[in-house]
């Protein structure tokens, strides 16, 4: 019994050693492969109401939706900070890609002090991150 018992647990040892040797190792996104090279369009800004503006961005050589809506995060921070105010909550992004061209639409609340929400940015640590990863502000 006991060389059966260790020939069972051999057959299952190189049973388990072929199937890991199946496993493929992940491929790699084709955007890993590509280099990260955005032309940063510009910035329009408009106040709505009170402390609610909207921030118009376009962007080319966008990876993702992400990218663009950086950029506007980026644009509402530095803008908060223009006027005076430490803190800025998103409402909302809509981004539109059009060929090679992204555009984001972005509306955001600025004040002095942190708003309610859980999407809330503090302006001056955003900015500095801004600048750390190359996307400009206002």
């Amino acid at each position: 019994m006991r060389k059966a018992g260790l020939q069972a647990i051999l057959t299952g040892a190189a049973t388990a050693g072929l199937l890991s040797a199946c496993v493929q190792p992940a491929a790699q996104s084709p955007d890993a492969k590509k280099p990260f090279t955005p032309k940063y369009l510009g910035v329009e800004t408009q106040l709505l109401d009170g402390d609610l503006v909207n921030f118009r961005v376009a962007m080319m050589g966008a990876r993702e939706r992400e990218d663009v809506a950086a950029y506007g995060k980026c644009a509402a921070a530095q803008y908060a900070l223009i006027r005076g105010y430490g803190f800025a909550r998103h409402v909302r992004t809509n981004v539109d890609e059009n060929g090679k061209r992204w555009t984001g639409d972005a509306a955001y609340v600025i004040s002095a002090a942190l708003p309610k929400g859980l999407k809330t940015i503090d302006a001056e640590v955003t900015v500095q991150n801004c600048l750390e990863n190359g996307i400009p502000t206002v």
